[in-house]
C-alpha cells in the first residue's frame, strides 16, 4: 500500500489534503515537528479520528519509509523539509508558495534533481473544472492569441493560523500569499512562458496594524508579450462568507472569457451566520493529491513541477523588489532556472 507523510499542520490544507488521502485508501503518518504544546489544530490531539498515524519527529516519520511526502509547514521552512523528503526517498507536494527566496526555490528544485525524486507544488486550482474548461477554450483556439489577463486572489487576513502575517515564518503578506495562485494558472496557459518584468504596489490600508502588507496589485509582463494584472489583496471583511476567491478575466484576439475557480455554489443565508456559499462540484484538492498519488506510483513528471515554482517564486521576488523601489523590474533569466 502507498505510503504518504505528512510534514506539520502549520497549514489547513493539509487537514483537506488528510481527507483526500483518506478516502484514496492510503496509509498516513503526520509528523508536526514546530508544533507548540496546545496549539490549536497542531500535534497528535489535532488528528484524531483522520485515520493518520501519528510520527513524533521527522525522523521517525522518515523511519516509517513514505513514499511520497506533502510538506505543510511556514513557508520559511519548506525548503528544509523538502530536501529532508526528498534526501529520505520521497516524492514531495510541497505547499505554496513554494519558498520564501528565488535562491531557496532553485535549491529545492536542483535537490529533487540530484535524488531521483519528482518535486511538485500545490497549486489546486490548477485542477478546478473552471480552470480546466477555460484552458481547453484557449488551447482550441477559441479566443484566438492571448493578449491579456486579469486575475483577482482575494480573500480574508488569515488570523487563524497567525504564522501567516508573520513576515519571518511567512516571508511576506498578500503578495507571497495570494499572487502565486494566479501565476501559477497563468504558467500553465502559457506553457511555461518566461516572465520578463514585473511592476507592484502594496499597503496595509485596510489593516494599518498588520505586520505585512495585506493589498497588492503585480503587473507581469510575459516573453510572449501577454501582460498579466493580479489584485493579489487580503480585502474581504471578517464576516465575508468564505475564505477566499479566484477569477480570471482572458482577453484574446478573438474572443474574451471568465472564469470563477469558487462560482460553483448555491448563495444562501444561515441563522446565527448570516450569508452562505454553499460549494458543491469537484474538489480540487482531491485532484491535486490525485495528481500527487499519480507521480508517486508512476513518478511521472507533475505539473505544476518544482521549475512552475521557481518561475513564481522570481515573480513574487521581483514585486517586492518592485514595491521597494517603486520602479518595474526586469527579471534575470537566470533566476528562472536551477542552475548547479
Amino acid at each position: 500500500m502507498t505510503r504518504i507523510g505528512i510534514i506539520s499542520l502549520a497549514h489547513g490544507h493539509a487537514f483537506s489534503y488528510l481527507k483526500a488521502l483518506r478516502a484514496a485508501g492510503v496509509e498516513v503518518r503526520v509528523a508536526d515537528p514546530h508544533a507548540t504544546p496546545g496549539e490549536a489544530g497542531r500535534g497528535a490531539a489535532a488528528i484524531e479520528g483522520t485515520g493518520a498515524g501519528w510520527s513524533a519527529s521527522l525522523d521517525e516519520l522518515f523511519a516509517w519509509r513514505p513514499d511520497g511526502v506533502i510538506v505543510c509547514s511556514e513557508n520559511v521552512r519548506h525548503r528544509d523539509h523538502t530536501e529532508a523528503a526528498l534526501a529520505a526517498g520521497a516524492h514531495v507536494l510541497c505547499e505554496k508558495p513554494m519558498a520564501t527566496s528565488v535562491a531557496d526555490a532553485a535549491a529545492m528544485v536542483r535537490a529533487a534533481d540530484t535524488a531521483g525524486r519528482r518535486l511538485m507544488i500545490a497549486h489546486p486550482v490548477r485542477f478546478s473544472t473552471a480552470f480546466t474548461s477555460l484552458r481547453a477554450a484557449i488551447e482550441r483556439g477559441d479566443l484566438g492569441d492571448l493578449l491579456a489577463v486579469t486575475g483577482t486572489n482575494n480573500g480574508k487576513v488569515p488570523g487563524d493560523r497567525p504564522w501567516f502575517t508573520d513576515p519571518e515564518l511567512a516571508g511576506g503578506g498578500a503578495v507571497t500569499d495570494h499572487t502565486v495562485h494566479v501565476i501559477d494558472l497563468m504558467d500553465a496557459l502559457l506553457h511555461g512562458d518566461s516572465p520578463v518584468s514585473v511592476h507592484a504596489r502594496a499597503n496595509r490600508l485596510l489593516h494599518p496594524e498588520s505586520a505585512v502588507e495585506t493589498a497588492g496589485l503585480v503587473q507581469v509582463r510575459y516573453a510572449g508579450g501577454v501582460l498579466v494584472t493580479i489584485d493579489c489583496s487580503w480585502s474581504r471583511p471578517a464576516d465575508y462568507p468564505t475564505w477566499g476567491g479566484l477569477t480570471l478575466d482572458v482577453v484574446g484576439a478573438d474572443g474574451l472569457a471568465r472564469m470563477d475557480a469558487f462560482g460553483t455554489r448555491v448563495d444562501g443565508h444561515i441563522t446565527g451566520r448570516g450569508q452562505a456559499w454553499l460549494p458543491y462540484g469537484d474538489d480540487m484538492d482531491a485532484a491535486l493529491v490525485a495528481e500527487f498519488l499519480q507521480v508517486v506510483r508512476t513518478g511521472d513528471e507533475p505539473q505544476p513541477d518544482g521549475r512552475a515554482g521557481l518561475r513564481g517564486t522570481a515573480i513574487v521576488h521581483a514585486a517586492y523588489t518592485s514595491i521597494r523601489t517603486g520602479e518595474v523590474v526586469t527579471i534575470d533569466p537566470a533566476a528562472l532556472s536551477p542552475g548547479g
